[in-house]
């Protein structure tokens, strides 16, 4: 595989459902080359996307993956580190086990992508890092303990990042979207649904009622954002918490 180096790379963590899926499309769109590293294989059919299997909670393999990938197309524009999973569960009833899968995907598999492109990007003396967090990371939900913490992790990454790194033209910000319609959203509400009992159907009405603007977000806003902030019309933005929520923490 050969690769001008003239065409601007961005590479997606956790890029094959998803808000991941529909930001790699609109990076692919946009004339990116465009890396989506996720351990699942991804359905695009892009000529402008390649997917790197990756275990981004297993450093060592991240590690090594990222080398590969700088080593191959020789810039990295735009880092967005999406990879995430969801766990419901009170302090009392999140394992220590289960935290620390938690933590090693959402918080350290970042850290790992992070510390993998800042040489590069400052060998450039520029570079975009978006870490997709959370409204949880500006507000607590409750059963939601460890998947809380770890999205207030990454809002505190973006900020020191982006103070840090900002006399190399390094921006570094955080997304948080609130409830969005993706794999995640109906994984989780079919988990609730089986513990509960509730009615599936109910529980979408509710949670759309829940929104201030009455329904869901949509993964290609999330992705319409996400391709903004790392755009040149976002050039004075960095450090920063964006919310796509539909209004849901100004509450």
């Amino acid at each position: 595989m050969t690769q001008h180096s003239s065409q601007a790379v961005c590479i997606v963590t956790g890029g094959s459902l998803g808000i991941g899926a529909a930001i790699c499309e609109r990076f692919a769109q946009q004339g990116y080359k465009v890396v989506n590293v996720d351990l699942q294989k991804a359905t695009t059919k892009s000529p402008n996307i390649d997917w790197w299997p990756c275990d981004i909670a297993d450093i060592a393999e991240t590690k090594s993956v990222f080398s590969k990938i700088l080593l191959l197309y020789k810039r990295v524009d735009v880092l967005v580190s999406n990879a995430g999973i969801h766990f419901s569960g009170t302090i009392e009833q999140t394992s220590e086990a289960e935290f620390d899968r938690v933590f090693a995907i959402n918080v350290k598999g970042a850290i790992t992508a992070t510390k993998a492109v800042l040489p590069v990007m400052k060998s450039q003396a520029k570079g975009v890092i978006l870490y997709m967090a959370s409204d949880q990371s500006i507000i607590a939900k409750r059963n939601s303990f460890a998947y809380n913490m770890t999205k207030a992790a990454l809002a505190s990454l973006a900020k020191t990042t982006a103070l840090d790194y900002a006399a190399y033209q390094i921006r570094a910000n955080a997304i948080c979207p609130g409830t969005i319609e993706t794999p995640l959203y109906h994984h989780a509400i079919d988990k609730y649904v089986k513990k509960s009992g509730a009615d599936e159907q109910q529980v979408h009405r509710e949670e759309a009622a829940l929104q201030p603007l009455g329904r869901l977000g949509k993964a290609d806003e999330v992705a319409a954002l996400t391709y903004f902030l790392a755009s040149d019309e976002a050039a004075f933005i960095t450090g920063s918490l964006q919310v796509i929520d539909g209004g849901y923490t100004a509450q």
